[in-house]
Order: C-alpha cells, then structure tokens, then sequence
C-alpha cells in the first residue's frame, strides 16, 4: 500500500497468468465551471438532427426484449 501511495503499480498474477492491475487513484481535479463555459464557446453548435441520426445509425436502439 504504502508503494501504491509513492505512485507505483502491480500486476496480479494467478499461477502466472496476469488477471489485474493495482494503480494508485488519480485524484480528481475541479474545473470550474466558468474554465469549461470558456474551453466550449469556440466550439460549433451541435445539429441535434444530425447528432440523432448518426447516433441512429451507430446503435441499436429498438426497445423490443431479446429473448
């Protein structure tokens, strides 16, 4: 644990086989929410026609059960 807390990492092995890893958590960082209305103002509209459609065509939204 205290490794894990100076930033190193593990990977956990059964019988030699990697099956996970241990990483140290990223602390999360707070962005106001000014910096974030800032970062997208330049950014272009968003067509919710088209937004829709390609969404449409990438998934499978029928809401019919699959047996």
């Amino acid at each position: 644990m205290r490794a894990l807390d100076d930033g190193e990492s593990f990977v956990v092995t059964r019988n030699g086989v990697p099956v996970g890893e241990l990483t140290p958590v990223q602390p999360r960082r707070f962005v106001a929410a000014e910096a974030l209305v800032a970062a997208f103002r330049a950014a272009p509209a968003v067509d919710g026609d088209r937004f829709r459609a390609d969404v449409d065509g990438i998934v499978d939204q029928d809401p019919t059960p699959r047996a």
